[in-house]
């Protein structure tokens, strides 16, 4: 059975569903909100482990996110109370080199109680620098040595929804069984979704993509398309004038039509980079976060981003 804290937990399960619905994430409450004992307390990182283990849980677990929504991921910073969640907590779910601050915090405090997804898949190594160090460094303040952003591959993501499975049912035996169906049925929705995504993108004109930073190597490397990103793996990075005119070289000489901004990071310069390569601009959603009040989840912003992707890649 999970650890219950129950002298530490009032009883508010139905406020905490209520916000939970209202902010789109399934099963899943604010980092801050009370969790019901009769319930396994599961922290998530950010929002594509909070979507997981929430599937897979069901009403069986209560998550908590530490990344609130409309927050960039990469720039989270744990208040002392956000810790302590990570300590409460009877279960951790976390994607290590995304978060520094997590990953600390899950080493000092849920050693032994946690579920690094990156560690469950074959991982790509982050994408290679350039002779101007300044467009690249975000790659230098990764503490992964590879790249990090493994939920983009639905066939990837379906594996640590198997796992996941397997690990809640060990920490709560009692609802075992729920916990290995949901996981079978999450893995197989998932298996559909990487389907998708090979038909999808089997016959295009062109398989190269131009993102704002280099979120998308799992997703590129698995449907067999080319990533030039504008910044490295942190969206933060900012490439020099001569990086920006390379990228706009490089642009035009691939025949791309489409430079992808994202949802959570600022476009002004993905935006600059179509308009100095004269083509147009799309969102491409790294899945990292929702929107405050946002309706969708991992699946609809997937298939968004596979709906983007077709025209500008003029897939048939």
């Amino acid at each position: 059975m999970p650890r219950i804290r129950a002298a530490l937990r009032t009883a508010t399960a139905a406020a905490v569903a209520l916000a939970g619905a209202a902010a789109g994430l399934t099963a899943c409450a604010d980092a801050g909100a009370d969790v019901p004992p009769s319930r396994t307390a599961v922290v998530a990182s950010f929002y594509p482990m909070a979507w997981l283990a929430g599937k897979v849980g069901g009403d069986d677990v209560s998550v908590r996110t530490l990344t609130r929504p409309g927050t960039e991921p990469h720039d989270l910073e744990l208040t002392a109370r956000q810790v302590a969640n990570v300590e409460d907590a009877d279960y951790a779910v976390y994607v290590k080199g995304v978060q520094p601050a997590v990953d600390d915090a899950v080493r000092k405090h849920a050693r032994g109680r946690s579920l690094d997804a990156a560690s469950l898949v074959p991982k790509l190594p982050p994408p290679g620098e350039t002779d101007d160090e300044e467009a690249h460094d975000g790659i230098r303040h990764q503490e992964a040595p590879y790249d990090p952003h493994i939920w983009l591959d639905p066939s990837r993501m379906a594996t640590v929804a198997t796992a996941l499975g397997e690990r809640l049912a060990a920490a709560d035996p009692e609802h075992a069984a729920g916990y290995r169906e949901r996981a079978r049925s999450t893995a197989q929705g998932l298996t559909g979704l990487d389907r998708e995504f090979r038909d999808g993108l089997a016959t295009c004109a062109r398989r190269e993509i131009v993102t704002a930073h280099a979120a998308f190597g799992y997703l590129a490397d698995r449907y067999r398309l080319r990533q030039i990103p504008v910044a490295g793996v942190d969206p933060s990075g900012e490439p020099s004038p001569k990086r920006l005119a390379e990228l706009a070289r490089l642009v035009s000489s691939t025949g791309a039509t489409t430079v992808f901004t994202e949802t959570l990071a600022n476009p002004r310069v993905a935006g600059a980079l179509a308009r100095e390569a004269g083509v147009r601009t799309a969102v491409l959603d790294p899945a990292e976060g929702v929107a405050d009040g946002a309706s969708g989840d991992y699946l609809t912003i997937m298939r968004q981003n596979l709906r983007a992707l077709r025209p500008a890649l003029e897939c048939s």
